[in-house]
């Protein structure tokens, strides 16, 4: 397969490994909840990078759709590149808005989202897939990147988008009217891999189902007729049909019809070929409505009329907030990301943005599942400072509604919990640093980095130690964000003797020391951890 090279690749590529653990420190106040968890929708404000990093121990291999729409990087956008990566040439380009004279704006442009796309793997499940909306400017080193990262064989689609419905007459060459959205599953079902990704089908509209009727009374419902010939010729499907009408027909020079003469009687015997009202036209094969009900297969064209426009996102945001300009030029309607949700998900599912912008896509998540009484879960991470005054704030006003506006004067209904990133979980500084992190905080990192497994925060006891269960250990971690505390603390005897009736699975216990020798651990099981110095991955 071609490798895609770029300035400052061999610096980026593994740097997702890398970057710190960060805590997430609840925001009550910015919430719209009575029960702030990272378990409800999720609104994360804080550099995405550190905060998809962040949603690794709760959301690994957890969500089902991706959708992001990152700088198109056109030299207009003044995006700032802002990883603190450890080389002096990408430490040059820190803090320096990206323009059109900038001779390494690509080159920027994938050091930016290589390692976000890396994470953006380690989140998405198994049979889940990943939108990227883009143009021209970056979508051929965009392919090359997610070939790389995705895997050749796991492309699915570029989709183009109908983003205007009029031309632009001022253009100096071609009217620009469409983007793309490249779409990528994390496994292509094929037949070496069971598990992956199946898009559903789009449901029907009235105007398709509008083609269907029943003019010969048929007693199984409406029908709608197709054509019996096909391109791929075969002599043994060429053949001549007498109609009820006395006429006789054969296929059009080059072609012939889709089945055998044998399964064609068939067919007229099950009343499944149409010969026009007077017997005598060419026949055609009914398919009913009862067997298409359930949708049609999405195509690679979306126009303006069926998913929305720029235009149409922009009057969203309009009736929304009151008002026309909101930092946002070219921002995306819900109708187009509720069409990539509903090919990609089902009901219960979790869908991530992390370029969350307006919020289009929690609002898109919130439509759907007033519609069909889904439980979906949005998780936005926006970085700018109007994370909460633009995309939690719109975010509000769609679940509760805005009594001015003709479109969203009843809300959806929903919660969502605010979060915003916080410190590190620096290793090398528990036990003389003087900011620690909160157990819970620390617990997630812990079990996860041990395990690589989903933390769940619920099954916490601080008073045994005990903080999960992966598929090979139950977990403890003997801590308490206090420095003295710690200093006296140790793995004990009667620690050992209090822990529950062996399951079958070693006990994996994290502790500031132990004052019980090797034979006593392997008497009860356990495998201990220094902290902090031996905090390292045990998966098997």
């Amino acid at each position: 397969m071609p490798t895609l090279h770029f300035k400052g690749k061999t610096f980026v590529q593994n740097y997702h490994l890398a970057v710190k653990y960060h805590q997430l420190v609840p925001k009550k106040a910015r919430s719209l909840t009575d029960n702030v968890s990272l378990h409800d929708n999720l609104i994360l404000q804080g550099d995405n990078l550190k905060a998809l990093k962040a949603l690794l121990p709760t959301y690994g291999g957890k969500v089902k759709c991706i959708y992001i729409d990152p700088p198109y990087n056109t030299g207009n956008e003044g995006w700032v590149y802002s990883d603190n990566v450890s080389s002096p040439m990408i430490k040059e380009w820190l803090g320096k808005a990206v323009d059109m004279e900038d001779l390494t704006r690509h080159d920027k442009w994938l050091c930016m989202m290589m390692p976000r796309l890396k994470l953006l793997h380690e989140l998405l499940s198994e049979d889940g897939a990943i939108f990227i909306s883009c143009d021209d400017n970056e979508q051929h080193n965009l392919r090359g990147l997610l070939d790389e990262v995705f895997g050749e064989q796991n492309f699915i689609q570029n989709i183009i988008w109908q983003k205007k419905f009029s031309p632009q007459n001022d253009a100096r060459y071609f009217s620009d009217n469409h983007d793309f959205i490249i779409c990528y599953a994390k496994n292509k079902i094929d037949g070496k891999q069971e598990i992956g990704w199946e898009r559903n089908l789009i449901s029907r509209d009235e105007e398709q189902n509008y083609r269907y009727s029943n003019p010969d009374n048929d007693p199984r419902g409406a029908w709608a007729s197709s054509d019996m010939t096909v391109k791929t010729y075969s002599a043994d499907y060429d053949y001549e049909i007498l109609t009820p009408g006395g006429k006789k027909i054969k296929p059009t020079k080059g072609r012939c019809w889709f089945t055998s003469k044998e399964n064609f009687q068939k067919l007229v015997k099950d009343n499944r070929v149409w010969f026009g009202a007077n017997g005598t036209n060419v026949p055609r094969v009914k398919k009913f409505l009862s067997e298409v009900k359930n949708g049609v297969v999405p195509i690679s064209i979306w126009l303006h009329s069926e998913v929305g426009h720029n235009q149409q996102a922009k009057q969203e945001l309009k009736q929304l907030f009151n008002d026309a300009d909101l930092l946002f030029s070219t921002p995306k309607p819900a109708s187009l990301i509720k069409r990539i949700i509903q090919l990609s998900t089902d009901k219960n599912d979790v869908i991530l943005d992390s370029f969350a912008g307006s919020g289009t896509t929690a609002h898109a998540v919130l439509d759907l599942n007033k519609e069909d009484s889904g439980s979906r879960r949005f998780i936005l991470v926006e970085q700018e400072d109007y994370a909460n005054t633009i995309t939690a704030e719109r975010v509000r006003r769609v679940i509760q509604g805005v009594p001015e506006s003709k479109n969203f004067k009843e809300g959806t209904g929903g919660t969502f919990s605010y979060f915003e990133l916080g410190e590190s979980i620096e290793m090398e500084s528990i036990l003389t640093a003087d900011r620690l992190p909160s157990y819970t905080a620390f617990a997630r990192y812990v079990f996860y980095t041990a395990t690589g497994e989903e933390f769940d925060e619920e099954v916490i006891n601080e008073k045994t130690g005990f903080i999960g269960e992966s598929r090979n250990y139950e977990v403890y971690l003997l801590y308490k964000a206090d420095l003295e505390w710690l200093k006296s603390r140790a793995l004990t005897l009667a620690f050992c003797k209090d822990l529950p009736k062996f399951s079958g699975k070693q006990r994996l216990v994290f502790a500031p020391s132990k004052y019980v020798d090797d034979d006593t651990l392997q008497h009860y099981r356990i495998d201990f951890c220094q902290l902090p110095y031996e905090i390292y991955h045990l998966q098997r």
